[in-house]
């Protein structure tokens, strides 16, 4: 997981205490996410991370964990660079 990835994912995650490192086994809920906020957290992850999270990727198991959730991003990033 990258820094921006990180940066971007903490301010949603209210359990996740300031200096925690975040891992990818974290389940986003266990660390405060619902499903409102994680509406905000594609629109963040697409304006910090650089990419479009397609609607077949928001899923329950992309949101699952910190991890998923970096595959997904990491999916979309390759597909843009696919397209070119």
């Amino acid at each position: 997981m990258d820094q921006a990835f990180t940066d971007t994912l903490r301010p949603h995650l209210r359990y996740l205490a300031p200096g925690q490192e975040l891992r990818p086994e974290d389940r986003l809920r266990d660390l405060g996410l619902n499903s409102m906020q994680a509406i905000d957290l594609v629109f963040d992850l697409e304006d910090n991370c650089g990419v479009t999270l397609p609607d077949d990727q928001l899923t329950d198991a992309n949101f699952e964990t910190a991890g998923s959730l970096w595959e997904a991003v990491q999916h979309a990033r390759s597909a843009v660079v696919d397209a070119r």
